[in-house]
């Protein structure tokens, strides 16, 4: 097992397709097949399947790749340092819940990077598709809430998956509407004080499933209903529509300006964020840094965030 075929195995991992992978590495798709399947004779072992979309790793694959992922890592660091090497591409792929504050910690964490090459990606989007992707590990951390009502179900579903969830902070409920709503006239609101207003969520596609819902209460029942699928949208039906969602209370005047406004919601719960990924798996430093980054923007806020990183 060499360097080079580590490499070349992460690289198919990242494209989900051998052809992709040969023509992001300037190589002939014939030698990269066979040097993935000589990797794979010399372990033992099935790295991937085939898939009508092209090629997913396998459960062996996954974890073999966690690995793969922290020995180039690791090698790059030492040749950086000791081989005055030239500084290799960063990459990093999170996806969470639709949060600003995850993505204003993006934004700074791409900032000080300071690489001349990066391949970031960030995903918002539906809560089971966020545990599929570190699952895989299409994504290295996926961010998402907690609860007393979904804690259960979505527990059992991290840990057959072997993934762990990390708090990273507690927050009351909150609603988030338009700055020019009559509800953001009031200190404080109720469920009551709800009724005539548009309840705002993010759809959840084909598992759409109370556990899986973005916002608490989902369970409960509501006059007037709107689904959305990205935040800009959502956004855009508060101030239309003097709509609602419920959420963290972390709302950033730097990427949604000041039109919307986070009221407290007079509601006996709690909201866990946090952050999933693979149990056996260590972070990249990239991705430590990210999450420096979000407990920063974080605690901008006045909120009391966990130190602990796993």
């Amino acid at each position: 097992m060499t360097l080079q075929q580590l490499k070349y195995f992460i690289a198919i991992a990242n494209n989900g397709s051998i052809n992709k992978a040969a023509e992001q590495l300037f190589i002939a798709q014939p030698s990269l097949s066979a040097s993935l399947k000589e990797l794979e004779r010399e372990l033992n072992l099935e790295l991937f399947f085939r898939t009508s979309r092209g090629i997913d790793l396998t459960v062996e694959g996954i974890e073999f790749l966690g690995y793969a992922r922290q020995v180039v890592e690791q090698t790059i660091l030492l040749e950086e340092k000791y081989l005055n090497k030239k500084p290799s591409k960063r990459l990093l792929s999170v996806s969470t819940q639709h949060y600003a504050f995850a993505v204003n910690a993006f934004v700074n964490m791409v900032k000080i990077t300071g690489a001349e090459e990066y391949e970031f990606t960030l995903k918002e989007t539906q809560t089971h598709e966020i545990i599929e992707e570190v699952k895989s590990l299409k994504s290295e951390l996926g961010i998402l809430y907690l609860n007393d009502f979904n804690a259960k179900v979505i527990g059992k579903l991290l840990k057959d998956s072997g993934l762990v969830f990390n708090k990273l902070f507690n927050a009351k409920p909150h609603i988030f509407t338009s700055s020019k709503s009559p509800l953001a006239k009031k200190q404080s609101v109720t469920l009551l004080d709800l009724n005539d207003y548009p309840h705002l969520s993010f759809e959840q596609g084909e598992n759409n499933s109370f556990y899986f819902s973005e916002e608490i209460l989902s369970t409960e029942s509501r006059r007037k209903a709107i689904k959305v699928s990205d935040r800009a949208t959502i956004f855009n039906l508060m101030i239309g529509l003097n709509g609602y969602t419920i959420s963290t209370g972390i709302v950033s005047s730097d990427l949604n300006g000041e039109d919307i406004v986070s009221i407290p919601l007079q509601v006996d719960d709690t909201i866990s964020v946090g952050y999933i990924v693979q149990k056996s798996i260590s972070l990249t430093a990239q991705a430590r840094l990210y999450l420096e980054e979000l407990k920063k923007v974080v605690r901008e806020f006045g909120v009391t965030v966990s130190d602990k990183i796993s």
